[in-house]
């Protein structure tokens, strides 16, 4: 088991979800303000997938990590 993998599976993993949060909170306050610009699906946001690529990096490297 190499720690290094498992450390930056966890840096990844609190970069990409505290980013998400935030890019989250942005989305829903310019729902609130203008609706008829924003996305009706906040999740499928195309800000929001580079935070899904950060935390399926993360999980990546936690599978490496655990496997050599």
């Amino acid at each position: 088991m190499n720690p290094y993998f498992s450390f930056a599976a966890a840096a990844l993993l609190v970069i990409g979800l505290a980013g998400n949060g935030f890019e989250m909170r942005r989305a829903r306050m310019s729902t609130m303000r203008d609706e008829d610009i924003a996305s009706k699906n906040m999740f499928a946001n195309k800000r929001n997938f580079k935070w899904y690529a950060c935390i399926g990096a993360a999980i990546a490297l936690a599978a490496v990590g655990t496997y050599t």
